[in-house]
């Protein structure tokens, strides 16, 4: 029917694909054309119409009239995103930096898991995206990583974090009986409950009893526990580090921003002794960086070499490009704007082709792995069925001092294709008993004609890689994948400016709040007063109140570095060794004999 109806409007370049999403508030290209037409140029090639959200009505809280369509489209090789609000006027944003990977990503959406006991009590036809969110029964992705706020105290004031507690704020810490019913919450989830979650904040290893806090998720059942901290605490507190792994913490995902002090303020100076003390534990560590544009999108290179010199302790180097919350000028967001595939392209130029755009895959491509996993057992299983332009990643494998991103001796893409077609094998036989045993059995001898063993680094064994996901029916199955490899992904959360309501009803990052509500990351941080901080402030004490009931003094709780001339060399000396080269003075950004500035809570370029 659409593709009818764009014959009338021979002016307007549509995709071949194009489609007007569910969301949208038009079914016909005729009433698109309508509303919209006069956005649309001759250069541009129209691929979709959604629902995105006005950044100067989100900034100004007015919630109700803050949904307004919105073109993604491609532009010059970019793809792009326009939108108009009859108050505050035209926005266009970058969406992805690249049209063709973009395309290719677009081939592996999942149709996604539909949930069965949703939070919300609203039919399908009054939902309305992103206000009713809570789940609801749109929703088309189960948690596959929950996370829990403990606390929204910090001991670092970054200006380009979206969430800690500013100065005179109320103090959110919920109540140990708070977190295990958040944590039920998600865990209950049908058909498939959530079986990793983050403990997050804030910092939560100011919390007294975070320990208590990593046990209690263990107790209710979660496999897979990650803190998510600045290791400020675990560099100087091994003791600490130590108790962390043992109440029941796999994993510390920690923030990491560059291998300067410069673009990395945050925690340069701690991460070389934190990794040493998680090394010991033993904890894996996923480095967390934010990247900015202008600020330390020059270091991809670095801190991909960083991770793969630390390899014994570093697990993954999880990308993060900003999102930027808030009201801001066009120049601004120009200057710091980067996505997936302009990140990439980055890292592509700054490790000279050792791993490049192709190496690359759309997170919800795996869920061909999850849905073989799932006509094997007859149930749904865990499954990342994420929006195709939300994430991406790739394995790098380290054979002696070679490193090999896994795409160069795995053909990734045809395993896939191969997986989903055998899944959809077994949904359409007949005898699915048999055809469980037959399938599996072709796999498993198959598997060796998607890998190249010449390439292969030594002692890689794909066929036992996929048989323990197969037999372990969830992602813990691929952990063999992280023996001699570090994962490299990508997570770009969205902002207003680059808002897609189709992408938040697939997330499945979620964080629950003490009052029963399981939110996608994309509501509760984008629209924080309609969600994180309006709850929240329920379940909150003043700053005052709080200090007087626990003693402390909030301000001196922030964190004033104290290093010796020597401990500065030393630890400049580990980076140097790290990613192999000098730093330059400009890099480090003082004299070593200065006291080390405090972070700021104020934005340089603005």
């Amino acid at each position: 029917m659409l593709s009818v109806e764009k014959e009338k409007y021979p002016n307007i370049r549509f995709a071949s694909d194009f489609e007007i999403s569910e969301n949208a508030p038009f079914k016909t290209v005729d009433e698109f054309v309508k509303e919209m037409g006069h956005l649309i140029n001759e250069d541009m090639l129209v691929i979709r119409v959604t629902e995105s959200l006005c950044p100067g009505c989100v900034d100004e809280e007015k919630f109700d009239q803050m949904r307004i369509p919105a073109i993604v489209y491609e532009e010059g090789g970019d793809v792009k995103l326009i939108k108009e609000c009859p108050e505050h006027g035209i926005t266009t944003e970058k969406y992805w930096e690249d049209y063709e990977m973009f395309e290719e990503a677009k081939k592996w959406q999942d149709p996604g898991i539909k949930l069965m006991n949703p939070n919300v009590a609203y039919y399908a036809s009054k939902i309305v995206c992103p206000t009713h969110c809570g789940l609801c029964v749109k929703h088309k992705s189960h948690t596959g990583l929950g996370n829990i706020v403990v606390t929204n105290r910090c001991d670092l004031s970054c200006w380009y974090c979206f969430f800690y507690a500013k100065e005179n704020e109320p103090i959110y810490e919920p109540t140990q009986d708070q977190i295990r019913m958040m944590l039920r919450r998600m865990k209950n989830e049908k058909p498939v409950g959530a079986n990793a979650v983050q403990i997050t904040g804030g910092e939560p290893t100011m919390r007294d009893d975070i320990i208590d806090i990593v046990r209690i998720a263990r107790e209710e059942g979660y496999d897979h526990v990650q803190l998510n901290t600045n290791s400020v605490r675990a560099a100087f507190d091994p003791d600490f580090v130590r108790k962390v792994r043992e109440a029941g913490s796999n994993v510390i995902y920690t923030s990491f921003d560059g291998p300067t002090p410069r673009s990395n303020p945050k925690n340069f100076w701690e991460i070389p002794d934190a990794l040493e003390n998680y090394k010991k534990a033993p904890l894996g560590v996923v480095l967390v960086p934010t990247v900015i544009g202008g600020v330390n999108d020059m270091y991809l290179g670095d801190i991909i070499r960083f991770g793969l010199s630390n390899i014994d302790v570093v697990r993954a180097v999880n990308f993060q490009p900003v999102s930027l919350v808030g009201r801001m000028p066009d120049r601004a967001r120009a200057k710091q704007r980067i996505t997936i595939p302009g990140a990439i392209k980055k890292i592509e130029q700054q490790t000279d082709g050792l791993i490049g755009r192709e190496d690359f895959f759309t997170v919800p491509s795996s869920a061909a792995v999850s849905n073989f996993v799932a006509a094997l057992k007859g149930r749904p299983t865990y499954k990342l069925s994420i929006h195709y332009a939300c994430g991406m990643g790739t394995y790098l494998f380290k054979d002696d001092e070679k490193v090999i991103p896994v795409t160069r001796f795995v053909d990734v893409k045809g395993m896939f294709e191969y997986i989903q077609n055998l899944a959809d094998e077994i949904e359409d036989s007949t005898f699915k008993s048999l055809k469980k045993v037959e399938t599996t059995t072709r796999l498993l001898y198959n598997l060796k004609k998607f890998v190249d063993y010449e390439k292969a680094p030594k002692d890689f064994k794909l066929k036992d890689m996929v048989y323990n996901a197969f037999t372990e029916g969830d992602y813990h199955g691929l952990k063999a994948f992280h023996y001699k490899s570090m994962f490299i992904g990508f997570m770009h959360f969205q902002d207003p400016y680059t808002y897609d309501v189709d992408r938040v009803e697939r997330c499945d990052i979620h964080y629950a709040m003490p009052d029963g509500r399981v939110i996608p990351f994309c509501a509760f941080n984008v629209i924080p007063e309609l969600y994180r901080d309006s709850t929240q402030r329920k379940y909150s004490i003043p700053a005052k109140v709080y200090e007087e009931k626990t003693g402390r003094s909030l301000k001196k709780e922030k964190y004033f570095r104290e290093y010796s001339m020597e401990d500065k060399k030393r630890i400049i000396a580990f980076y140097e060794r790290s990613i192999g080269r000098k730093l330059t003075e400009e890099e480090i950004g003082q004299k070593l004999e200065d006291p080390i500035p405090v972070i700021s809570s104020q934005n340089p370029d603005m």
